[in-house]
């Protein structure tokens, strides 16, 4: 029997996020490559809040709050109140995320290279079925496609 999407999503996810892990480890980074949004977010050197990161790293926002306090207790970043609003956080790198930023660079470099070979490989490039299929559901969720899977069955 053929393992279900969600299953066969989980697998990918891990295998690519372990090969990226082991290469940080590798360059002798302690950093996981669930970082590496919030960071690119970062690098444009200016403090955002959450929710821009969230937008900008095209993650969700429980996603970004949840990775934030990770890399906050790594010293990665730093979190700061608003200016204007002091419930709100900013979020900018830190001395040590800034430092890490020339490896994380090279890190990433290779891993695009990589991905560039996976496409290769692949009949048709994962990226652009990936690209395809997020905004397939921006026009139609998932959530909307299981529900007018099951009224069909009725």
């Amino acid at each position: 029997m053929k393992p279900g999407l969600g299953t066969q999503l989980r697998h990918l996810i891990d295998l690519l996020d372990g090969a990226v892990g082991a290469a940080y480890e590798e360059a002798g980074l302690d950093y996981r490559p669930r970082y590496t949004p919030v960071m690119r977010a970062l690098t444009q050197g200016e403090a955002r809040t959450i929710g821009q990161i969230a937008e900008s790293a095209g993650i969700t926002q429980p996603a970004a709050t949840q990775t934030i306090a990770l890399m906050l207790k790594a010293g990665l970043i730093v979190s700061e109140p608003g200016a204007l609003d002091g419930r709100q956080k900013m979020i900018s790198l830190s001395a040590q995320g800034r430092a890490l930023l020339p490896q994380l660079q090279q890190c990433w470099q290779a891993t695009a290279a990589a991905a560039r070979s996976l496409d290769e490989d692949l009949p048709y490039p994962l990226s652009d079925a990936l690209a395809n299929a997020i905004a397939a559901l921006r026009q139609q969720s998932f959530g909307e496609r299981i529900r007018a899977a099951r009224s069909k069955q009725k």
